[in-house]
């Protein structure tokens, strides 16, 4: 049985990571899959900052098809984590994008209210 828009919410895409990285990594966010849904994209693009240590990056990178990530992920994510810096470090040869997104060791006391 093949999936349709209406039952997108049901098939719960395998998440990007698993585990917390205490360490610096790279999501793979350029799959068949992601070229088809911006909106994943952005998902587990928070999913796996969250799921990185402070003091160390992920590396994200998105599908082409879905142009520059300046163009629909850099702000959301830039308020989504204040705390870190996003930046954009190049095109892959294959066309996809890298952002980094590098967490502060700082990250945890700047929430202190």
């Amino acid at each position: 049985m093949g999936s349709t828009a209406g039952d997108h919410d049901h098939n719960d895409p395998d998440p990007v990571t698993e585990r917390v990285h205490d360490n610096s990594w790279s999501a793979n966010l350029e799959t068949p899959r992601h070229a088809d849904d911006r909106e994943l994209v952005i998902e587990q693009a928070i999913e796996a900052v969250e799921h990185t240590t402070a003091g160390n990056h992920v590396n994200l990178v998105t599908h082409g098809d879905h142009g520059h990530p300046s163009e629909y992920l850099h702000d959301r994510l830039a308020v989504k984590f204040p705390e870190a810096t996003v930046e954009y470090v190049d095109q892959c040869g294959c066309g996809g994008h890298v952002t980094r997104v590098r967490r502060r060791q700082s990250d945890r006391k700047s929430h202190n209210g």
